[in-house]
């Protein structure tokens, strides 16, 4: 028996091409793992073709694994209460499935006395950082192949080779965009993508095509940061995202368009749809600017940029991202109440009314007429004391710009 490999199958060209070529170039056995983290969504094919195709190509086995639950559970709901997009565009699709199933690599790897893992990613993208760093941290010991970073082909390249091995794809020449999909949204990258001046093409899109002409409104409601209703009807998190990529998705929102920084020095192109995510980050923030204290809510935006570059740049596993987790649990305690959306063709979403028993709102100090409650005399020692150093330093040390030039 040669060396086993377990290998991250998605069932796409790259890794069902990467059976192939792993058995006939290094001589090693497959078994290769399909992890459901929600790519059943809008399929064609079941899991068990995608399973047939692993076999076709020379697995010795294909395991599948669903991991729907764990994804939204602890992944989706982890990106929720840090509001994370990183570069505050990308609700990190793509970055938060690595990590479930690096997990679920690592613990086939073990059940299977394999001394590797590998992936099929290039060497160009994200998701190779994702794959090695994260299986790294949890099990150094696995040595990490990589075998689309060995073979030199391109994409039309990789298509006549899984014709030469009778492997039954589903990528043609013609038709070669590569799409990413899970619970939280789907990646759509190549072909026309490549190409930032031209608009996306409508084919590959299947979230985001207009399919209601009038308003959607819905009420999200939240307990301690996770969605957990739509319009009062209580559900599992993984089926309120399948529910809201629905209803979001059915006016067209949800589409990103962006320029991005990969982790490994390239500006990418990317498109992404992804309607329940962005409704649910953009009604989980308006929440939390209703309950959090001010110097709290302020330092969590400044972290949770740092929180999804981390994510992003594969360090789930990181002692940092741990001890983040740690003060954004802590913010969530009050984050429970009511956000109003309303969804309008063409992809519009505004935020029409939130509330909550745990608001730090107060009418009577916020309103302008009667019942105002607000003491504004108060106001003037705290004006004086609040300004008095810049006022010294103006009367010792003079501001520059305070007197006009003349003309």
């Amino acid at each position: 028996m040669g060396k086993r490999v377990v290998l991250a199958y998605s069932g796409g060209l790259d890794t069902s091409v990467a059976v192939r070529w792993m058995i006939e170039e290094w001589g090693v056995e497959v078994v290769c793992v399909l992890v459901n983290v929600g790519q059943d969504a809008d399929s064609s094919e079941s899991f068990e073709d995608i399973r047939s195709r692993a076999l076709a190509a020379g697995a010795i086995e294909c395991v599948v694994v669903d991991a729907r639950a764990e994804m939204a559970n602890e992944f989706c709901a982890s990106a929720i209460a840090a509001n994370a997009r990183y570069e505050g565009k990308y609700p990190l699709v793509s970055a938060l499935s690595r990590p479930v199933i690096v997990r679920h690599l690592v613990d086939q790897a073990r059940k299977f006395n394999a001394t590797a893992v590998a992936h099929g990613c290039t060497g160009k993208g994200n998701d190779q950082v994702r794959f090695e760093v994260g299986t790294h941290a949890l099990a150094p010991d696995l040595e990490v192949l990589a075998p689309a970073r060995n073979w030199g082909m391109t994409r039309a390249d990789s298509v006549d080779y899984a014709k030469k091995w009778d492997i039954p794809i589903k990528a043609t020449k013609e038709k070669i965009y590569s799409i990413d999909e899970n619970l939280w949204g789907r990646a759509i990258e190549c072909g026309a993508m490549e190409d930032p001046w031209a608009a996306p093409p409508e084919e590959p899109f299947t979230l985001t095509n207009v399919r209601e002409g009038s308003p959607v409104e819905l009420v999200l409601s939240f307990n301690q940061g996770v969605p957990v209703a739509i319009d009062g009807v209580d559900m599992a998190l993984e089926d309120l995202i399948k529910v809201l990529n629905d209803r979001a998705g059915s006016t067209g929102f949800g589409r990103i368009d962006m320029v991005e920084n990969r982790r490994v020095g390239i500006k990418s192109r990317e498109v992404y749809e992804c309607p329940a995510a962005l409704a649910i980050i953009g009604a989980h923030s308006d929440l939390e600017d209703l309950v959090l204290e001010r110097d709290v809510h302020h330092e969590k935006a400044r972290l949770e940029t740092r929180w999804a570059e981390l994510v992003y740049d594969g360090m789930w596993f990181s002692p940092l991202k741990e001890a983040l987790d740690a003060f954004i649990s802590e913010t969530q305690r009050h984050v429970t109440g009511d956000v109003r959306l309303r969804f309008e063709a063409p992809g519009l979403m505004r935020i029409v009314g939130r509330r909550s028993a745990k608001a730090l709102y107060d009418y009577g100090l916020a309103t302008y007429d009667e019942a105002d409650t607000f003491r504004h005399a108060d106001s003037e020692g705290y004006v004086k004391i609040f300004g008095l150093g810049v006022k010294t330093w103006a009367a010792r040390q003079g501001a520059k710009n305070a007197t006009p030039p003349k003309s």
